[in-house]
């Protein structure tokens, strides 16, 4: 079904619902307009990311609300979007004793892709742009972890896909490893939707010009990376706490980080909101994105700059009957 009002490029989403067995309330009306490029999904384990990500690629139902893709209504027409899918999950699963060549044919096989030259042409070509020819003849069990990711990037990209998913794509790789993905997908990203769901704010900040912010179904934040650290800017201070007086300083102040240093204290950094003052010996300290995305996880919603946070989703009671 084409919507004549939503005919704009890309993902556009409103008021999706989605309520479990139980139950359970797993989105709370979440609305987004998802242009083409990278847009980043960022939240916490348990906020409603996967669920999110599974109504988009026309896996689950909601139990209310609209999708569309470029005008067209994924929610009634499901095989609209998974005939312009690609999907690299979490965690993916590969044979081992397979070469790296042979595991993508038959992942290509199973998705009913092929191209002109025929499909081990196809394998070639794919493996040559995420940068694995060499490897192409060696057992995936083999691979490292970047490898396996790149590997899995491939099958993704099969087909053209105009949307592609990414979950969690950098978790468990080395530095090196990471910034060699990043740039994968930066050039994937040209010309289609990318939506990257991670709880790793550091894969937002280098790659997505967009991001929202979930929590409890809810999307608490849609920014971008530099206006969301603008929005905490000068309201940052950082400085030490010795461990064993940490518990009662947190007690008192807004800390939204405590790494500790050199095994002997704590490098502290505190959100000083409204009507709040800075700990003593503390000294401002420029944002960070991960600041930003530590004050809406971790401060309460009357403390948030209004310029971060985003009005309360619309309510639910009326779909969900009341389900809190």
């Amino acid at each position: 079904m084409q919507s004549n009002s939503l005919a704009a490029r890309g993902l556009s989403i409103s008021g999706l619902v989605k309520i479990h067995p139980g139950p359970v309330c797993a989105l709370r009306g979440v609305d987004l307009e998802i242009p083409e490029g990278m847009f980043g999904l960022l939240g916490p384990n348990g906020a409603g990311k996967s669920t999110f990500m599974n109504i988009v690629a026309g896996l689950v139902e909601p139990t209310a609300g609209k999708v569309f893709l470029d005008g067209v209504d994924i929610v009634e027409n499901p095989r609209h979007m998974r005939e312009r899918l690609g999907y690299l999950p979490q965690d993916f699963g590969f044979y081992p004793d397979l070469t790296g060549r042979a595991m993508l044919e038959f992942l290509l096989k199973l998705k009913g892709v092929t191209g002109p030259k025929g499909r081990r042409a196809l394998a070639d070509e794919l493996l040559e742009r995420v940068n694995l020819t060499s490897a192409a003849k060696r057992k995936v069990g083999g691979y490292s972890g970047g490898m396996r990711q790149r590997l899995g990037l491939a099958q993704a990209i099969a087909g053209n896909p105009r949307v592609l998913i990414v979950d969690e794509p950098t978790a468990g790789l080395d530095p090196e490893e990471r910034q060699r993905f990043y740039r994968l997908l930066g050039e994937m990203s040209a010309g289609r939707v990318v939506l990257l769901s991670t709880h790793i704010v550091d894969d937002v900040s280098t790659l997505c010009p967009r991001l929202a912010v979930i929590r409890a179904g809810e999307v608490v934040a849609d920014t971008t990376p530099s206006a969301a650290r603008a929005a905490v800017d000068g309201l940052i201070y950082e400085g030490f706490v010795a461990d064993a007086e940490l518990p009662e300083f947190a007690s008192r102040h807004r800390v939204i980080s405590a790494v500790l240093n050199e095994g002997r204290n704590n490098r502290v950094r505190v959100f000083v909101g409204p009507g709040r003052e800075a700990p003593a010996g503390f000294s401002r300290s420029a944002a960070t994105l991960e600041d930003a995305y530590l004050v809406l996880m971790r401060c309460p919603a009357d403390e948030v700059p209004p310029a971060l946070s985003r009005g309360a989703a619309p309510a639910v009671a009326a779909v969900a009957g009341g389900v809190a």
